[in-house]
């Protein structure tokens, strides 16, 4: 198969450590990989802020840009979620409805289209998954508090072959972190709330590292640790996943 990694505008300019942790992961596992120099954003951003139609061109782009692969992988759930069920703003082409069938978040690509569980990594902390809204919601990267069935979750699948890993367990583990795109900038006061809950949660639970599969929400929760000092880590999922620690 030949794969398109897709790497979202935030990551490429504030955290290019996971777009290289990203693309280091999949070459281990032996996917052709390939990264399109032309590829900007998903459009999701302008999507947010009640823009979607000014997206047109970004949206034309990307599709431009990975219309050629058998499958689009990206680290960013929100990103994947974004093309898959708000690309149809444009006409939908072959190539649109193609883009759109076969991009994937990173962690339901290698457990539901490599079928691997273990990746050969190792990382002795206690982890805490943030379970990002647009991956479990949208995407159904796992199961939610609300609904009544079976329980799952992808991200936690790979964590729990990793080597020296302990996950934490969650009072409230599926509960928004107060990101929500621009909703943090529009909603200052209760995003920060929902974020120090969210934080709390992970202490109280004991974790040492938090990870997500979207570097958004991640960005969030770190700025309010770093402002208060709490003792946590802040990593992406393709982090963990890639490491020998």
């Amino acid at each position: 198969m030949k794969v398109g990694l897709f790497i979202p505008c935030y990551i490429n300019q504030l955290y290019p450590q996971v777009g290289i942790a990203t693309l280091e992961l999949l070459e281990k596992l032996n996917v052709d990989v390939r990264y399109p120099s032309g590829q900007t954003r998903c459009g999701q951003p302008m999507a947010n802020s009640g823009y979607e139609y000014e997206s047109v061109g970004a949206c034309n782009n990307f599709v431009d840009n990975f219309k050629d692969f058998d499958y689009i992988v990206t680290p960013s759930g929100s990103c994947a979620y974004h093309v898959k069920k708000h690309y149809n703003i444009i006409p939908q082409t072959t190539e649109v409805t193609k883009v759109r069938d076969n991009v994937y978040e990173l962690c339901d690509f290698i457990l539901n289209i490599l079928k691997i569980k273990d990746v050969g990594a190792t990382f002795s902390h206690k982890i805490g998954v943030h379970k990002s809204c647009h991956g479990l919601r949208g995407l159904r990267l796992g199961s939610c508090s609300e609904v009544v069935g079976p329980k799952y979750s992808y991200i936690e699948e790979l964590l729990q072959e990793v080597k020296g890993a302990e996950l934490v367990t969650l009072k409230r583990s599926d509960e928004c972190c107060g990101f929500g795109g621009t909703f943090a900038v529009t909603e200052e006061a209760v995003s920060v709330k929902m974020g120090k809950d969210k934080i709390q949660d992970h202490l109280d639970s004991g974790a040492e590292v938090i990870t997500a599969t979207d570097t958004s929400c991640l960005m969030h929760l770190e700025g309010l640790i770093n402002r208060n000092k709490q003792p946590l880590k802040v990593l992406h999922i393709a982090e963990i996943l890639n490491s020998n620690l």
